[in-house]
């Protein structure tokens, strides 16, 4: 597999699949007036389209725009400051992955609670948090649980594991998102005009090729599901704009050897078995109705959000755009702060934080193109 996936970034393959994608990018110009527009879904496809130089190829012949696919820029200001307030109580020990710590609140990071003595805990496996509440009974373990069905099956698995042990110290503090629902949202709103989906590789292993057949039959918005190496993601592109002179709305596999059509129906099962849909808010979105998961009632203990009462105060306004950034209405250079008052060393807001991040992937491979 490995070797199979270094011939996906061979110049003597991706040369001859750029050519081809340019070609048919100028035969859809030709036909219609303008470049076709595709939306990345995934945050991981935005920053492999920048660091492998796919997008800056393609950006005088195709429009590719970053959407609402990272799990922390989605996190609504609320959330992050509800996150960092829940940090300031006494005996807690808070687990998270790595981009959360340096999200900035409306005062303050996870970062800076840490420095001031809070006990914040970076995991690389989720399931380490399980452990601390096992080695620390006297201290209350609360586990930041963000995110799409990627790792929403992870989280399943902790609360699975803590109501089998029977942990009275562990919780989860959710806030995590679906993907079907944002899709739904920024098609029914209509502000970006888009003629497909560049569907994320890494969520469809879970919800699999079937679930996107909504985005066709009520829709009529082709999708492909892709890879990260650079002949994935060109072969990606190439296949939906042969769709879009079609006029044909389908849903294409292009990544059959991780993703079937039914995805993984045991991770499906976890979810469906500790979790229930709920509204959630999403950054510059607001609420969109069951476009979240929250702990089903069974499982109340180990809900951070009901053993905890934290009071959620109104955001401070910035002149940051991640929220206008991740619908795909402006590009990240298009934000005044982008580049100069916000920097990956001095982030203003999370899409610059973040690895997926649509800014920190403009601001390390883009600059120059503009």
């Amino acid at each position: 597999m490995l070797e199979i996936l270094k011939q996906s970034a061979n110049p003597d393959i991706c040369k001859p699949l750029l050519d081809a994608v340019i070609e048919k990018a100028q035969e859809f110009h030709t036909v219609f007036g303008r470049k076709p527009a595709f939306m990345e879904v995934c945050g991981s496809h935005t920053m492999a389209l920048a660091k492998s130089g796919v997008k800056q190829c393609l950006i005088n012949d195709v429009q590719l725009v970053s959407g609402p696919g990272c799990p922390v820029c989605v996190t609504d200001q609320k959330s992050i400051d509800a996150m960092i307030a829940l940090s300031e109580g006494e005996g807690r020990i808070i687990c998270t992955f790595g981009d959360m710590v340096r999200v900035p609140g409306s005062t303050r990071t996870l970062l800076d609670a840490k420095t001031t003595g809070k006990d914040i805990r970076v995991l690389y496996s989720p399931v380490d948090a399980i452990r601390l509440a096992q080695e620390n009974p006297d201290k209350e373990v609360i586990f930041l649980g963000i995110g799409f069905e990627t790792t929403i099956p992870i989280l399943a698995l902790l609360v699975g594991q803590a109501h089998s042990l029977q942990l009275p110290n562990f919780s989860v503090w959710m806030t995590t998102k679906l993907v079907e629902p944002i899709l739904r949202s920024l098609l029914d709103a209509g502000e970006v005009r888009l003629d497909g989906f560049l569907l994320p590789g890494h969520v469809s292993i879970v919800l699999g090729e079937d679930s996107y057949q909504f985005l066709a039959e009520e829709y009529h918005v082709s999708g492909v599901i892709s890879g990260f190496e650079p002949a994935e993601l060109l072969s990606g592109i190439y296949k939906l704009i042969d769709l879009a002179l079609k006029n044909e709305a389908k849903i294409i596999n292009d990544h059959r050897a991780i993703v079937t059509k039914e995805g993984n129906r045991v991770a499906q099962q976890w979810m469906e078995t500790y979790f229930e849909v709920c509204d959630e808010a999403w950054r510059g979105i607001g609420i969109i109705p069951n476009s979240g998961l929250d702990i089903k009632p069974a499982f109340d203990q180990f809900n951070a959000k009901k053993r905890y009462q934290i009071k959620q105060e109104e955001p401070k306004k910035t002149k940051c755009r991640c929220g206008e950034v991740i619908r795909g209405l402006i590009s990240p250079n298009e934000c005044s702060l982008f580049g100069k008052a916000c920097r990956p060393t001095n982030p203003i807001g999370p899409c610059m934080v973040s690895a997926e991040g649509s800014c920190a992937a403009y601001y390390h491979y883009m600059r120059e193109s503009y």
